[in-house]
């Protein structure tokens, strides 16, 4: 079963989302807090993946971050690394408030963006019993090395640079496109075909609300984030990191990478597809796959 809900995080910000309850569950679930990443909504399907969490006796606690779809929060479109685990954190707060929810049973779950903040939360929160990382990003500053090109990079510093001294001015953030058909020639903040492709479908048959742009400061804190910095943290809370073969979007070489440093308890489950086939292609070898660790973690034998 399904029913909106809406919280506040700390700082008086409203967010907003669904509260999965599985149907055969009598009394306090195991949940699982969910958000999307980079700039993506509740609605990129992640419905679908609380759905297969619910129909295995897992609750779910899905919401947009703040600054996107039916969340409060200004400036509209910005995404700050830091704020959003600090959302997660909030959103674990608020779940052990609720009448259906086992607080001792935690799950967090995140993709891309979000799964860069479960690694962090997994080290530093430990009300968090059980960590699902999809796709993560692990270094913000390499991974823009890899994706904007070298002769290009100074450009890009110059541009935030710029808009440091018009915000200090007084002027509003500058914006950026979330993703181009072009992005050789018309720069966004995730400079794939793949990219393009699967934000505008998307937000053609799901995500209506969706918007592509996000503040060009959104991309400055991108390059400072260094997530996979804590993966060695998460430990003795079981992490589980489903990485994707063909990602060169958060690429799967420092996933790869990231995983050789945590310890155990772990697991690691390759996909054959890209970054996107996760949530289409793959989606029921990667949904699967976080479904068992919740719950052998959570639920148990």
């Amino acid at each position: 079963m399904r029913k909106d809900i809406e919280f506040k995080a700390e700082d008086g910000t409203t967010l907003r989302g669904w509260h999965y309850t599985p149907d055969r569950h009598a009394g306090r679930a195991p949940t699982i807090v969910m958000a999307h990443g980079f700039s993506a909504l509740k609605e990129n399907y992640l419905d679908r993946y609380a759905e297969v969490f619910s129909a295995a006796g897992l609750g779910a606690l899905v919401f947009d971050n703040r600054n996107f779809g039916a969340s409060d929060g200004e400036p509209r479109y910005e995404i700050d690394p830091w704020q959003q685990v600090r959302d997660y954190r909030d959103a674990i707060t608020f779940a052990t408030t609720l009448s259906e929810v086992d607080e001792e049973r935690i799950g967090v779950w995140g993709s891309s963006y979000s799964g860069a903040h479960v690694i962090v939360l997994g080290a530093i929160d430990r009300r968090v019993k059980c960590v699902v990382s999809q796709v993560p990003l692990i270094s913000g500053h390499r991974n823009a090395r890899r994706l904007i090109r070298a002769d290009l990079i100074a450009a890009v510093q110059k541009m935030c640079q710029d808009d440091r001294k018009a915000r200090y001015a007084g002027k509003p953030p500058a914006m950026i496109p979330v993703v181009s058909d072009d992005p050789a020639n018309k720069p966004c903040a995730l400079p794939t075909a793949d990219s393009y492709e699967w934000f505008t479908e998307t937000a053609k048959k799901r995500a209506h609300a969706w918007r592509n742009e996000v503040t060009l400061r959104s991309i400055e804190m991108f390059l400072e984030y260094e997530p996979g910095t804590y993966i060695e943290y998460v430990s003795p809370t079981p992490l589980l990191m489903v990485v994707a073969a063909g990602d060169h979007l958060t690429v799967c070489d420092e996933a790869l990478a990231a995983y050789r440093r945590a310890l155990e308890p772990k697991k690691l489950v390759l996909l054959k597809g890209g970054h996107f086939d996760a949530y289409v292609k793959d989606f029921e070898q990667a949904s699967g796959a976080a479904r068992d660790w919740f719950k052998q973690h959570l639920i148990g034998a």
